[in-house]
């Protein structure tokens, strides 16, 4: 018995032979008997087996299984990697096939030592986030380095553990780099209870982001209401008149190719000055008469609207760009590694450009820093889907593809969370180098996933639907091998405020509904927190 994987299986112990080979995998017969006296998983879907080529041991993994006329068990393989042997062991081992085994090769159970050599840990840092199935008590570790470096998606249905599984990876991320430099876009404020003690918590109450710090794109979504060919023509004028703002800024002079775009501060009321100085001209046509006049009357609407207030109050003119960028990164990070950017209580219309802003903030950062010394982030998106959306080209989707396409040169890592990864832009989840597919119940988002993912691993993503809660396939740069993983139970405290309400109980209980209502609508008109 081994202790370190709860079952028994002697090295060697042949449970059948190759059949055939071909590039997309390998057939193979079991001995049924045989497998019925072996104590442990062996010849299960998900496990693994063994085989001898040129001096070298073959690790496959069994991929489907079905039952021939003759009562004997047919089985798909994927070879998945090869090791040396030494004292009848596996070792050394690594991904990849050298040489394919031939036809008629004998096949034995992987033993315990064998899985240890599998996914023995190497020197690089690595985190403990479950158990691998079929196996149980074998710990299923991801590479921080492989993980981060490559980018990450956690998929999974609604109800099935994704938010406490990626509060599980995040927290131990910070277990062991307790001057890491982690930010999480939270849209529903579900992690601010998870990670309270461990870094930051910005809302709308502190987060302070100064709206001059917005690009053209970005002021053109919050600043431009017109649609059609008339938007184009506002966004000329916001062009012109924003870029005239920025140069009154004495940061602006002496400054040979000023931008528009650049991150210059400026006050509302210079642009507004601008404005009204160009609508007094008298060669423009009655167009641009309206343009001009929509673009004032949106910026008057916007800055009297309290909700607005953490970005385009009138104490944000300062030049207070490195210290929102110390806030947002963690410099330095004090043994609190994470920031936690709650959205709830920001006005769902302008909730895609602070993402934006963010996300490009970190990757300008790192692009301007890298002569110098990085500070590598992770940026991990909640509801990815909503920012980088499958249709319609907006900034927070262009900057976030950028990221996915770019951002590890430059040190910035990209962790995308979804319910809906067919929701996602075309080719972003590819470009994630480790996929955590939890349960998808949607046949489409389970196709995309699919898609996303290498050829020997499809046959670990067929059982994406028959996944329990807490349960995920894990493939990718950041593991060994694909595998099956049941999740560590976090604990109580540092689990996310992401459970459902219980009907069963509320709808048992009474109270003074009147009272609770006039709360709830005092909050209501203030636009206050909605919780």
């Amino acid at each position: 018995m081994n202790a370190f994987t709860g079952f028994t299986i002697a090295a060697d112990t042949q449970i059948g032979r190759l059949t055939d080979l071909s590039g997309a995998g390998a057939q193979a017969i079991f001995d049924a008997a045989v497998l019925a006296r072996l104590d442990g998983p062996a010849g299960e879907i998900g496990s693994y087996v063994v085989a001898r080529a040129a001096g070298r041991r073959l690790v496959a993994q069994v991929r489907a299984l079905r039952l021939a006329d003759d009562e004997t068990i047919l089985a798909d393989l994927d070879f998945v990697g090869e090791g040396e042997t030494e004292n009848g062991k596996l070792v050394r081992f690594r991904r990849g096939v050298s040489r394919m085994p031939m036809p008629g090769c004998a096949l034995a159970a992987a033993s315990p030592d064998d899985l240890a050599a599998i996914f023995a840990a190497d020197d690089r840092p690595r985190i403990a986030i479950g158990t691998v199935h079929p196996q149980h008590q074998l710990p299923a570790t991801l590479g921080i380095d492989a993980l981060l470096g490559r980018h990450f998606a956690i998929l999974g249905s609604t109800g099935t553990g994704k938010s406490s599984t990626t509060a599980l990876v995040l927290h131990r991320i910070c277990d062991v780099a307790p001057e890491g430099h982690v930010l999480m876009i939270d849209p529903h404020g579900e992690y601010a209870a998870s990670f309270k003690d461990r870094g930051a918590i910005l809302d709308a109450g502190n987060l302070a982001i100064p709206y001059w710090l917005l690009n053209l794109d970005e002021h053109a979504e919050v600043f431009l209401t017109a649609r059609g060919p008339e938007r184009q023509a506002d966004r000329d004028i916001l062009a012109k008149c924003l870029l005239a703002a920025r140069a009154k800024n004495r940061l602006a002079e002496g400054m040979t190719r000023l931008t528009v775009d650049a991150p210059i501060p400026y006050l509302l009321s210079d642009l507004g000055a601008v404005i009204n100085a160009e609508m007094g001209k008298l060669d423009k046509a009655a167009g641009a008469l309206a343009s001009y006049s929509r673009l004032k009357a949106r910026i008057e609407e916007v800055k009297a609207d309290p909700r607005y207030a953490f970005m385009f109050s009138g104490m944000l003119v300062a030049d207070s760009m490195a210290d929102l960028l110390q806030r947002l990164l963690r410099l330095p990070g004090e043994g609190k590694p994470i920031s936690i950017v709650d959205l709830s209580a920001v006005p769902s219309e302008i909730t895609a450009v602070v993402v934006s802003l963010i996300a490009r903030l970190i990757f300008d950062h790192a692009l301007w820093s890298r002569e110098l010394v990085q500070r590598p982030v992770l940026l991990v998106c909640e509801e990815a889907h909503r920012y980088i959306p499958a249709e319609g080209r907006t900034p927070a989707r262009a900057v976030l593809e950028r990221i996915a396409k770019e951002g590890r040169k430059y040190g910035v890592a990209l962790g995308l969370v979804t319910q809906r990864p067919s929701d996602l832009a075309e080719g972003v989840l590819s470009q994630c180098g480790t996929i955590v597919a939890m349960r998808l119940n949607n046949e489409r988002d389970q196709a995309f996933v699919r898609a996303a993912v290498p050829e020997g691993a499809r046959g670990l993503i067929e059982t994406i639907p028959a996944l329990r809660n807490r349960e995920a396939v894990v493939v990718g740069e950041g593991v060994a091998l694909p595998i099956r993983v049941a999740f560590d139970t976090l604990e109580p405290e540092r689990l996310p405020a992401s459970r459902d309400p219980v009907f069963s109980a509320a709808w048992t209980e009474r109270g003074d509904e009147r009272h609770r209502l006039d709360q709830i609508i005092r909050r209501w008109r203030a636009q206050g927190r909605p919780y």
